[in-house]
């Protein structure tokens, strides 16, 4: 029995990419915009309220300062978002896509900073003698900052896509097959 037989049989369906498009770039949407929220949180402890960097853990470091300071939950959500993008590409066309499969190369990137980052604190051998895991890019910017940059540079391409996704142009529209299409045919 082939895959889609087994489907068509009543097994378990997951359409990321046609009935359950919108609901899914919801859900990512909410994740990546908690994640903005983190960061945005720590660069106002640092420069709006004064905080040194240490001090400076987002809404959940302060609870949890272990949080800040795990390579594998900083790894585990660039894992996340990369897996993310790959999964829901497939419901975007024409413009949109373009400007998503754009964030999902940055994330690839971002994801293998973070994969540099956790293989230093696994095996306690730092980059270029630093005295704590190091990305390349944290060789010439300070973290807060290139970490505010990364979520800048994948955001927006992530939301040009999803704009365009919404506001198809008519080529567009029919080449469409996700759940998407129905609230862009209203529009």
């Amino acid at each position: 029995m082939t895959l889609s037989e087994k489907r068509d049989a009543g097994g378990p369906k997951l359409d990321l990419n046609g009935s359950r498009h919108r609901a899914a770039l919801h859900i990512f949407l909410v994740v990546v915009t908690a994640h903005w929220a983190e960061h945005l949180v720590q660069a106002a402890q640092i420069w709006v309220f004064g905080w040194s960097r240490p001090q400076a853990r987002g809404v959940l470091g302060m609870p949890f300062p272990w949080l800040v300071e795990s390579e594998w939950l900083h790894y585990g959500y660039a894992l996340v978002m990369l897996a993310g993008f790959w999964l829901l590409r497939g419901g975007f066309v024409g413009r949109a896509r373009t400007w998503w499969t754009a964030a999902l190369l940055i994330q690839v990137w971002h994801h293998l900073e973070h994969l540099l980052l956790l293989v230093q604190s696994l095996t306690g051998s730092n980059l270029a003698g630093q005295p704590v895991p190091t990305s390349l890019l944290q060789l010439v910017t300070p973290r807060v900052e290139l970490h505010l940059f990364y979520n800048a540079v994948v955001f927006l391409p992530m939301m040009v896509a999803m704009y365009l996704h919404r506001t198809p142009l008519a080529d567009e529209l029919a080449r469409m097959r996700c759940s998407c299409r129905r609230a862009a045919e209203v529009r």
